[in-house]
């Protein structure tokens, strides 16, 4: 009867449609669920966004087989596509194809899942005995038996805390609605938000930079603007990323705009800043790292990462690496403090493999909290996952994909976690060069005499300081 049963996909984005079309090449049954009414609910999250890694990279082998007969064609291939234009252009399509469209469930959210008649104590029979995933849509709540699951439902809706000890922030449930997790729609929807407004962005990612980007352009607009930015890093230079070396040119691109704001001091920068508290004065609200205290701001936008939601997973055997939180034997794989994008070597069923035979986290929940995944890494994950629920070790092993070389994507370093200490001009002094702050650094590195210092100071030193 296990085998005569489907395999549950959770998520209709672009890596759980691809599993629903992998399988349906293996001759098995797919059903997938999705939370969202409509399918790339977490792309259209971010849908003013254009993705660093260009269409081709962004499309899976075996959704365009399906694709094929119905006519449909590729954008250019060396295009770089925003979140919502992937998900109108490329995964409305494969979802309404005949062989997707009546093996999709929209507004089904999964709540749980677990062996049937077997609780994680049960050993007897345990393996032979079918999961049970019990979601809920708009008439309550359903059971469904399957033969395996394949969870690529991502990480967005979970995004990290803003406090450095990975707790919220004392303060930061008080101030919710202050806070936006996530990229905001700065330049459209969210503009009135942000317009005319203090801003700090707490994070370190290319989420940050796009951020900073389109606030830096509606300052251009809106008078009286001032944009903070706090990161954890002791220094911005490893996180700008490879410039015009990176073959993800929009990555690039990114990371060069960055560096200019900062050059030209359109940014406040606190490097260093390990926030554990936020408070609302009667300037406005303050973010503090110790004694080390920000410029007061109306608003904050959180881009500090995500992390997996594993609550439905609480009667299932899972083998996860204690730092990460991704699968055991993927971690030193992605870990973030070695590997950028481009080092992360392709895998598939054999790394993602649990002690509960045929379930997998694939895609972005598969790296856990690491941030350095591409969608191209999750198409070759589920390829190698249908293989293997389809009993074609063979073909589950064998490596398909090949990386671009994507530049620095590294987003932390544990070695260069800096004290919550910042300069006038938002760095520590650098003893060894003579640069006082980051934008005095980046400077002094382009062969200039050095930026001045003459950026308004976020924090206020009685020793060390070279600047107002």
């Amino acid at each position: 009867m296990k085998n005569q049963l489907p395999v549950i996909v959770i998520g209709a984005g672009p890596v759980g449609l691809a599993a629903a079309a992998h399988l349906l090449e293996r001759g098995e049954e797919p059903l997938v669920l999705e939370a969202g009414d409509r399918v790339g609910a977490n792309l259209r999250r971010w849908s003013h966004v254009r993705m660093f890694s260009p269409w081709e990279f962004n499309v899976d082998a075996a959704s365009l087989r399906l694709l094929a007969p119905t006519g449909w064609r590729l954008p250019d291939p060396a295009g770089f596509p925003t979140g919502g234009e992937l998900a109108q252009a490329y995964l409305e399509p494969l979802a309404a194809t005949p062989a997707i469209a009546p093996r999709l469930r929209l507004a089904a959210r999964v709540t749980a899942v677990s062996r049937h008649l077997h609780d994680r104590m049960k050993d007897a029979g345990r393996a032979q005995s079918p999961f049970v995933v019990r979601y809920e849509d708009a008439s309550g709540e359903h059971e469904v038996l399957a033969r395996a699951i394949v969870d690529a439902s991502g990480t967005y809706l979970t995004p990290n805390p803003l406090g450095a000890s990975g707790l919220p922030a004392l303060g930061e449930a008080a101030l919710a609605a202050n806070i936006h997790y996530g990229i905001p729609d700065v330049l459209g929807a969210d503009r009135a938000r942000y317009a005319g407004r203090r801003v700090l962005v707490l994070g370190s990612g290319h989420s940050a930079f796009n951020v900073l980007v389109d606030l830096a352009t509606l300052a251009r607009a809106e008078p009286g603007m001032q944009i903070v930015w706090g990161l954890r890093r002791g220094s911005i230079q490893r996180v700008l990323g490879g410039g015009e070396h990176d073959q993800l040119k929009e990555r690039g691109r990114l990371g060069k705009l960055i560096g200019g704001l900062v050059e030209q001091g359109a940014l406040v920068v606190a490097t260093g800043f390990l926030l554990d508290r936020l408070e609302r004065t009667a300037e406005g609200i303050v973010a503090r790292a110790g004694e080390v205290a920000l410029p007061p701001v109306d608003e904050i936008v959180a881009t500090t990462g995500f992390r997996p939601d594993l609550r439905p997973y609480a009667e299932i055997r899972l083998d996860l690496d204690p730092g990460t939180q991704a699968p055991r034997a993927l971690a030193p794989l992605i870990d973030p403090n070695q590997h950028s994008c481009g080092s992360v070597r392709p895998h598939g069923a054999v790394e993602l493999s649990h002690p509960e035979p045929d379930l997998y986290l694939v895609g972005m929940k598969s790296y856990g909290r690491a941030p350095t995944f591409l969608l191209a890494t999750g198409f070759e994950q589920v390829r190698s996952v249908a293989a293997a629920i389809a009993g074609d070790w063979e073909a589950a092993r064998r490596v398909e994909l090949v990386l671009p070389e994507t530049g620095v994507c590294i987003t932390q370093f544990a070695d260069e976690e800096a004290p919550a200490v910042a300069s006038c001009c938002g760095g520590p002094p650098k003893v060894d060069d003579g640069a006082c702050c980051a934008r005095d650094e980046l400077a002094k590195a382009a062969g200039r005499a050095g930026c001045g210092c003459s950026a308004p100071a976020p924090v206020r030193k009685p020793a060390a300081a070279c600047c107002a």
